[in-house]
């Protein structure tokens, strides 16, 4: 039988509304969304209440940039194509390229360039976001298997797309704001899953002049900056990662929910398979303990690691939305988090979201053996 899709488990412990402010978990039924945004085809749907058991099963992976030419060149060959970065060791905003033009050696290039960069921002793309979900969800599946997101509203008829819409919900971000200090989340997307995304791409549909950006952390530097005995005694632990509250929280507001919960337990220290650098693999919405350790300690070690990366203004980059910018950034050596500091009764903010799932976590003590 299968789970139910509305019913909670149990009701949730923060009440309704406050889960993720950026989110919408029902339809979007005034026209006034529909007139906010260029593309209003992909407004958040849950017409597919499709329910998929098997999502998570394991699946053989090879990195695209583990093919790719060291110095790109079909990737930034053409003299129209401009480079500038957001920090010297994070972030790179391109021009002049079109990425319905890329081959598959051109992305491999850019599997490498995202690699070692973490985030690539791509300019006037609209062309690309003018091609339909189809074309974008082939291009993504490029670079890995494609994730169907268990809660939010997806694109009609292609439940890979994870839609971030928010249109005159200043009364839900009130609420919230009165019971949290932050709208900020930092995450690692879907990091449940047996094997998370790695490469994932975010278009802008519609967005605030000013305000909405998304900062990422580097969660390479971050670990870097931790001592060397420190290091030492992470390394080997591992977490526990689970999509349970999330579902949990959507059942209890009403919402629909295309997969049962999965969890999954990571390295927090996994290497990455392009650079062999190590990161930190944590985060404050699914991590919910460390192996091995009792429960006081798992949260102060965990509350010491995300405030160490949130603290670390140093190794952060924000990304400004411009219209018809797309995003593509490495989700196994960042964390990021939206900002909700514009007025959604003034301007809309609306993007999708579609994540490649690749390799299971690569613990330190995979790459010791032998």
């Amino acid at each position: 039988m299968s789970p139910s899709r509305t019913e909670p488990d149990q009701p949730d412990e923060e009440g309704p509304g406050v889960y993720d402010v950026n989110l919408p978990y029902k339809p979007v039924e005034n026209e006034t969304a529909h007139r906010r945004t260029e593309f209003p085809e992909y407004l958040p749907s849950w017409d597919d209440r499709k329910f998929y058991h098997d999502h998570h099963l394991e699946f053989d992976y090879e990195d695209p940039a583990n093919r790719a030419a060291v110095h790109m060149p079909q990737l930034l060959k053409s003299p129209k194509v401009q480079t500038k970065d957001i920090t010297p060791k994070m972030g790179t905003i391109i021009s002049g390229l079109n990425l319905r033009n890329l081959s598959d050696s051109a992305k491999d290039e850019l599997a490498m360039l995202i690699s070692k960069r973490k985030i690539v921002v791509f300019r006037d793309q609209l062309e690309f976001l003018s091609a339909g979900p189809a074309y974008q969800q082939k291009f993504m599946a490029y670079f890995g298997k494609p994730n169907i997101q268990p809660v939010t509203g997806s694109v009609k008829g292609h439940p890979g797309f994870h839609i971030i819409h928010r249109d005159n919900n200043q009364d839900e971000v009130e609420a919230h704001l009165q019971r949290k200090m932050t709208s900020t989340l930092w995450h690692q997307d879907v990091s449940y899953e047996p094997q998370p995304p790695g490469y994932i791409m975010l278009g802008i549909l519609a967005c605030p002049d000013v305000g909405g950006d998304t900062v990422f952390a580097d969660t390479e530097e971050a670990y870097r900056r931790l001592s060397p005995e420190f290091q030492k005694m992470i390394d080997g632990l591992k977490a526990f990662h689970t999509s349970k509250k999330m579902i949990d929280h959507v059942k209890s507001v009403g919402g629909f929910v295309r997969r049962p919960p999965v969890s999954s337990i990571h390295p927090i220290v996994r290497v990455h398979p392009v650079t062999g650098k190590k990161s930190l693999w944590i985060n404050s919405e699914f991590v919910t303990g460390i192996e091995g350790l009792k429960e006081a300690e798992s949260e102060l070690l965990l509350k010491f690691l995300i405030a160490h990366v949130v603290m670390g203004h140093d190794f952060q980059a924000r990304v400004q939305w411009q219209k018809h910018s797309v995003v593509m950034f490495d989700g196994r050596n960042t964390l990021h988090t939206a900002t909700v500091d514009y007025d959604s009764g003034k301007q809309a903010r609306h993007i999708f979201r579609l994540a490649s799932m690749t390799e299971k976590p690569i613990a330190v003590e995979d790459t010791q053996s032998g």
